[in-house]
């Protein structure tokens, strides 16, 4: 009835070899003198999504998330996830050949200066380490008596005999209406940046930030729109973009040569040592630039000035383009949901949906408009103990039937050209149990606290985070994410350098779009988040305030399971704030809905009291 286009349910890590890869591994170190490398989940460009033929981790692990690495060792290997993907790193990986360790409790660098034999030879890759991560991991191997190596080529790429190949995805242009703002007044306020660094150039390492400045879209990467390259950026003449000449489209190239010198990416670290030569400052990013770069500068004669790239914080703040563009994609995503919704809700009694059959059925929604260019992520769909994997992904040996006295979680985006989406509804089939609406009716207040949050300007996401927690607190619980992430206008929906979390100590400022998603997680049982995308705005003015004050407006439309709140933990700004928020939903979407949907509709948005 429905079907998947821009995802699969395959398991990429399935039956995966594991114990062959990491035995040729320590045979290819034992080879170069090693006793040891690191394996992190990155590609040169530090990115969180990566192609096929980046998949080092996932390859040697058989572990799929999009943030690890693994330390593999003559005598035992081991592999660092964060709490997102703990339960996935158990159910992917050979536990015989890799012990599990929650980076964010035991971090890599800390483990190493406590594990590591005296003498041994660690190796690692310099293009996929930053110089930061990596002045912490020497640190650690220091300490603990080892040596920390660079080698060249990546061992793994040498006994990876069927890598997959490059990615060839075309570019095209992101048109100015979508744009807001065309790439060569983009060019000239980072110049102006780079100025006030003191720098001569900057080299731009991260895709979204290339796509960004020169008005370009690619297919390099699944459900992320970049084209994966390198650009140079000097304070003073053209700049020059390192793109496959092979994916650019007439349109793309012409347009691109008017504001820079188009290159090979083969001639990209010549380049940078050229212009390095002679002590100049050159910029380089502190997420993103692999320390290979900061090598090639020093060892040009140059001097590598790390910090964060000007580019990403111009690029968080949308303009009024963007803005537009968010609210229109988000009514329209909203208008995709709700009729799933209301679908799921007429078929789920049948007990004959799967995970697999929501996934497909979504996406065949948001293809209705014509206007989806892509999911924004591999839609994340589990029922029952399934939703408790926080970054789960179905797939046709997991798949399971949905069946009555679930919760079902459903966390999906979309990508189009007038902005990115991402949205977490949790619903129940069947009866909730007392425990269910207590823990839902926590994790609302906690988004609604966040939504209606009123903060002076400065104030950053670490200082916002507890406002989700608080009532989950109350109750002894918790949730090992993050609150929320920027999100990209029709790029990445994960985007820096904003977020709201523990760790968040960017400021928000107006302009940015975040996720407010706080959530509980029962293993084994059941999962809950609720995902609203917000833009931090102007707030009302306040009397007597003595400093600017923003707040958030939700973009986000779609409605909330009412059949899982209980009204009695609610306050009557809690509840008034709902009942809004669900007029707001029934009378932006119910244009775009067909009668049967409108009248679900009209049902799941009544006042809770």
């Amino acid at each position: 009835m429905y079907e998947a286009k821009f995802q699969s349910f395959d398991d990429p890590g399935a039956g995966a070899a594991t114990a062959p890869r990491v035995a040729a591994l320590r045979a290819e170190l034992k080879r170069r003198g090693l006793d040891g490398f690191i394996v992190p989940h990155a590609d040169r460009h530090q990115s969180e999504y990566l192609p096929p033929s980046e998949e080092r981790l996932a390859w040697l692990t058989g572990f799929t998330g999009s943030a690890g690495s693994a330390v593999v060792l003559a005598d035992r290997a081991m592999l660092f996830t964060d709490g997102r993907y703990t339960l996935q790193a158990r159910a992917q990986t050979d536990g015989a050949l890799f012990t599990i360790e929650h980076g964010a409790e035991k971090p890599l660098h800390e483990w190493l200066e406590a594990n590591l034999p005296k003498g041994i030879k660690l190796g690692y890759d310099p293009w996929l380490h930053t110089t930061e991560a990596l002045e912490k991991l020497d640190k650690a191997c220091a300490a603990a008596g080892a040596m920390l190596i660079a080698t060249e080529p990546n061992p793994i790429d040498t006994i990876w005999t069927d890598r997959p190949a490059p990615p060839f995805g075309k570019v095209v242009l992101h048109d100015l209406r979508y744009a807001g703002e065309d790439a060569g007044a983009k060019l000239v306020r980072i110049r102006e940046e780079i100025a006030k660094l003191r720098a001569e150039a900057l080299v731009i390492s991260d895709p979204q930030a290339m796509a960004w400045t020169f008005n370009i879209r690619g297919s390099d990467v699944a459900h992320v729109p970049v084209a994966l390259g390198f650009a140079i950026v000097r304070k003073e003449g053209r700049p020059a973009l390192y793109l496959d000449g092979r994916k650019l489209t007439n349109e793309a190239r012409d347009a691109l040569e008017r504001l820079a010198d188009l290159r090979e990416p083969a001639g990209f670290a010549a380049d940078l040592g050229a212009l390095a030569a002679g002590k100049t400052r050159v910029r380089l990013d502190q997420s993103t630039a692999a320390d290979a770069l900061a090598r090639i500068v020093e060892q040009s004669g140059g001097l590598p000035l790390r910090g964060p790239d000007p580019i990403a914080l111009m690029k968080a703040v949308k303009n009024t383009a963007e803005i537009a563009g968010a609210r229109e994609a988000h009514r329209r995503d909203g208008a995709a949901l709700t009729k799933f919704l209301a679908w799921f809700d007429r078929e789920v009694p049948s007990g004959r949906l799967t995970e697999i059959d929501a996934v497909q059925a979504l996406e065949s929604f948001r293809r209705e408009s014509g206007l989806l260019k892509d999911v924004s992520f591999a839609t994340i769909a589990g029922s029952g103990p399934n939703g408790a994997v926080v970054h789960y992904r179905v797939t046709q040996k997991s798949n399971r039937r949905i069946s009555p006295g679930e919760l079902f979680l459903i966390d999906s985006g979309g990508q189009y050209q007038d902005g990115t989406t991402d949205v977490t509804r949790t619903v129940i089939v069947g009866e909730p149990t007392a425990e269910m609406r207590d823990r839902f009716t926590r994790v609302l207040k906690g988004h609604i606290a966040m939504a209606r949050a009123i903060f002076p300007e400065g104030t950053s996401g670490a200082q916002l985070d507890p406002f989700a927690r608080t009532d989950l607190w109350a109750a002894g619980l918790d949730f090992d994410h993050g609150t929320g992430h920027g999100v990209g206008s029709y790029l990445s929906v994960h985007e820096g350098p904003a977020r709201i979390s523990k760790l968040g100590t960017v400021a928000l400022k107006r302009g940015m779009i975040l996720s407010n998603e706080p959530g509980y997680y029962k293993t084994g049982a059941y999962g809950i988040r609720i995902e609203n995308l917000v833009l931090v705005t102007e707030a009302p003015r306040v009397a007597g305030a003595e400093k600017p004050l923003n707040t958030f407006e939700t973009l986000t439309l779609a409605p909330i399971d009412r059949r899982l709140i209980e009204p009695k933990l609610m306050t009557a700004d809690e509840i008034a704030w709902l009942d809004a928020y669900h007029t707001r939903v029934r009378e932006a979407l119910a244009p775009l809905l067909d009668g049967e949907t409108k009248k679900w509709l009209e049902a799941a948005t009544r006042p809770l009291r």
